[in-house]
């Protein structure tokens, strides 16, 4: 089996979590109507737009609530898997917020170093989704848009195994300096950054990267840090699969073809069900196949932490998952 490079850990270290996850917390509305439609049109990135008749009233057929962002998403898979997981985010103190701590209480993930910021209003995003699962998100990111170095428990850093560290509202000096700072007290770290940080370039990121033990990208966002590599890079692009490098190798990593209702949270659930079979089995093809059996989980519901894995999948199920 291939293992992860590994940093030198002091045996001295205490350990209270396996993971401290950072980034955003949100409050995620999924509308589901077949009214929504797919119009071609070339004056927008991707070449479709979403439309709905102007000055109609539109029916929806579904509706859910739930919650969502990088650092909530990670945690649900870590915990779900049985991991000690604690979690860094902004929230204000509104009915938002409170929503965002009533269902990290539900998965028993550690809040205490949650900021509530006095006025502020939580992340909110809405997802106007057709039945096939396309869908727009509009997003107010809220306080989560404004990370600084006072938000971030540097204790919590030292008392953790692994910092899963999502975007930061495009603080890229504050990203570095929690990169900087696991390093230094020898804590493993998966990065995903968001595109606010990847706009910093190749150049800001090579410094970087020798010190982190998972980077985690889509095909899209690839392009900003071209060829820029981690310990272990992934580089994942939906349906057909991730591209997963290690050193100069590059291993091919296929899906089950499964077809989903949603692709949010699909990114979230394959960075962190890859990290979490990493540290449980030590093989990075296996973890990448159980990253992937955790998206297609997830992409089968209205919701990015719905679906999560809760057990280790079997084997039958891992070899459905093609590596070449």
């Amino acid at each position: 089996m291939q293992t992860l490079p590994t940093l030198q850990t002091s045996p001295t270290q205490i350990m209270s979590y396996d993971f401290l996850t950072i980034g955003a917390a949100t409050r995620d509305i999924f509308l589901v109507s077949d009214a929504f439609r797919s119009v071609p049109n070339k004056t927008f990135e991707g070449g479709h737009a979403e439309c709905v008749p102007l000055g109609s009233k539109i029916e929806i057929q579904t509706f859910v609530a739930t919650t969502g962002g990088g650092a909530t998403n990670a945690a649900a898979t870590f915990r779900s898997l049985g991991f000690r997981t604690a979690l860094i985010c902004r929230i204000g103190d509104d009915s938002i917020g409170r929503d965002v701590l009533e269902d990290l209480k539900r998965y028993r993930i550690e809040s205490k170093y949650i900021n509530r910021i006095k006025g502020g209003q939580t992340a909110y995003s809405t997802l106007l989704t057709m039945p096939e699962g396309e869908r727009t998100v509009l997003v107010y990111r809220g306080v989560s848009s404004k990370f600084t170095d006072a938000d971030i428990h540097w204790s919590a850093i030292r008392k953790s195994k692994w910092v899963y560290l999502t975007s930061l509202g495009g603080n890229f000096d504050l990203s570095k300096k929690i990169v900087a700072f696991a390093h230094k007290h020898h804590i493993k770290i998966a990065w995903n950054p968001g595109v606010g940080e990847l706009k910093k370039g190749v150049k800001a990121f090579a410094s970087l990267l020798p010190f982190v033990d998972v980077f985690i990208v889509n095909k899209e966002e690839e392009a900003y840090v071209k060829n820029v590599r981690a310990r272990i890079t992934l580089v994942t692009d939906g349906s057909k699969g991730t591209n997963m490098f290690l050193e100069k190798k590059r291993i091919k990593i296929g899906t089950s073809s499964s077809k989903g209702i949603s692709k949010t949270g699909a990114g979230d659930a394959f960075g962190s069900g890859f990290v979490a079979a990493l540290i449980k089995f030590k093989d990075p093809i296996m973890a990448a196949r159980i990253g992937t059996i955790n998206a297609e989980s997830v992409i089968q519901h209205l919701g990015a932490k719905k679906g999560v894995l809760n057990a280790w999948p079997m084997e039958a199920k891992l070899k459905k998952i093609k590596v070449s």
